[in-house]
């Protein structure tokens, strides 16, 4: 029996559309929910978008529209970004829909009794993070993630007894028992656990909330804190709290969690802290990316810098922007979007590199060979897969496509060397045809290796190098002129 694999993507805010960094989420989420199918996982690999939080609820007012359509409006875009970027998502999920509420509800109602209390609370809270901060958190009295001051908020809330899980916590972390990579990562949350556990407020007051959000069970006058419920999306997507429970039996706990940064400790305190006193298994693993700035700055509308991936998806294809993102991001790092860079890889890699050979062999073959090759038997290849497949296990995606690019560089090098054209001239037939068909085995290879990364290229150059009469391939990435 295949083995359950489930992964998700952090769920994003739909007060506006999806930039480039969710996209670099998504892709890499993609390519590892493609090799654990490829290598025979039963995956399932969950995505959605966070619809509760205070943010939508301000940027429905300054739409004047009601949050439920702004979040309709924005949640539409980001399904387009799913299907355009081909991200093979088995369920797309939002926070407004009626299964969540009652899972998150579910969720609330299984924590330990002594670890929810209610109190009245003075703090610093940054609409931008959804989040309380203290005096010691600010850098120059502003929010460190948003730059922007906090608002000083009073009110009666719901607490999370935090504290109480700090050794625990700890001691889960430190042992493995739950995962975070990179290392530098799990040591930055280590760090902030030694540093002391508050207690965290768990609800809003409906008036504050503007009525919109999860619904406290039991308490009329407050609402779920967006985190609260936000994080339950990765069990509630899966029948937790509803009727029909047969996924969440299935595939929880999660595999692998992938996030950005800046949610980290969220995800890595906070969530299993939750899962702790609900008796919940908890996820396996975290994969924390760094962010995506532009042309060297941090993204920012004020700027006006925020690359937007549809112009770039629609201008050069799916596979493109997937590729920079893949090579040109560091997996764990901050990395820079920069369309000269964009451009530049492009038309080296994917135009020169890639597509010139898959164009040159197959034009060869067709004029040459007539198309067809003849049956030889061919040594071992000097390249190892395994070892793509090895740097994909391990979230090392631009070391991965490195690997598939010395095999492209290799048999673009065999071609210069080996001269087909002059063996076609200077008749020697049984030269020509072994040549040409290690150079098509060396093709059908690299289709093989890019089906995580760059699906449809790999769709393409496999069902071409599939058939009986191989004709020359058009293009696969005309260059940018």
């Amino acid at each position: 029996m295949a083995k359950p694999y489930y992964l998700t993507t952090a769920i994003p805010y739909v007060n506006s559309k999806p930039h480039v960094g969710f996209a670099l989420e998504l892709v890499q989420s993609d390519v590892l929910v493609r090799y654990h199918r490829i290598i025979g996982d039963d995956t399932y690999f969950l995505t959605g978008v966070d619809e509760n939080s205070l943010k939508n609820v301000r940027a429905a007012e300054q739409a004047d529209l009601t949050v439920q359509e702004l979040c309709n409006q924005h949640a539409a875009s980001f399904q387009d970004l799913v299907k355009l970027l081909n991200i093979t998502t088995d369920q797309f999920f939002r926070t407004s829909s009626e299964q969540h509420h009652r899972g998150a509800q579910a969720l609330w109602s299984a924590c330990r009794p002594e670890d929810i209390y209610k109190k009245t609370y003075h703090g610093l809270y940054c609409v931008g993070c959804e989040a309380y901060y203290t005096e010691k958190d600010l850098v120059n009295g502003l929010c460190p993630e948003h730059n922007t001051k906090p608002e000083e908020i009073q009110e009666e809330n719901y607490f999370f007894r935090l504290s109480s899980y700090q050794d625990r916590l700890k001691r889960l972390i430190e042992s493995g028992e739950l995962l975070i990579y990179p290392k530098f990562r799990k040591n930055e949350v280590l760090s902030f656990i030694n540093m002391g556990l508050d207690d965290f407020s768990i609800s809003r007051s409906r008036g504050r909330a503007k009525d919109w959000g999860v619904a406290v069970p039991g308490d009329a006058e407050q609402v779920m804190y967006v985190w609260f419920d936000a994080l339950s999306n990765y069990i509630t997507a899966l029948g937790y709290g509803s009727g029909d429970t047969a996924l969440f039996k299935k595939y929880w706990p999660a595999d692998l969690h992938v996030i950005g940064k800046g949610i980290s400790r969220f995800h890595a305190i906070y969530w299993p802290a939750m899962l702790l006193s609900a008796h919940i298994a908890l996820p396996k693993a975290l994969f924390i990316h760094g962010y995506v700035s532009s042309e060297g700055k941090k993204m920012s509308k004020t700027l006006g810098n925020v690359v937007d991936p549809f112009e770039y998806i629609h201008s050069y294809g799916a596979d493109a922007v997937r590729y920079y993102l893949l090579r040109e991001i560091p997996p764990v790092e901050d990395g820079d979007w920069s369309e000269a860079k964009f451009i530049e890889r492009y038309n080296a890699d994917l135009a020169n590199d890639l597509g010139n050979l898959v164009s040159r062999v197959s034009n060869m073959v067709e004029r040459y060979l007539a198309g067809v090759l003849p049956a030889i038997e061919l040594p071992e290849p000097e390249y190892q897969l395994e070892d793509v497949n090895q740097l994909t296990s391990q979230f090392r995606f631009n070391e991965a496509l490195e690997a598939i690019w010395k095999i492209v560089r290799q048999a673009n090098k065999m071609v210069d060397d080996e001269k087909p054209w002059e063996l076609f001239t200077k008749s020697n037939p049984e030269k020509l045809s072994l040549v040409l068909a290690k150079l098509v085995v060396l093709v059908q290879d690299i289709g093989l290796a890019l089906e995580p990364f760059l699906p449809d290229t790999a769709k393409s150059i496999q069902e071409h190098f599939a058939q009986d009469h191989i004709k020359k391939m058009p293009p696969l990435f005309p260059r940018i002129l």
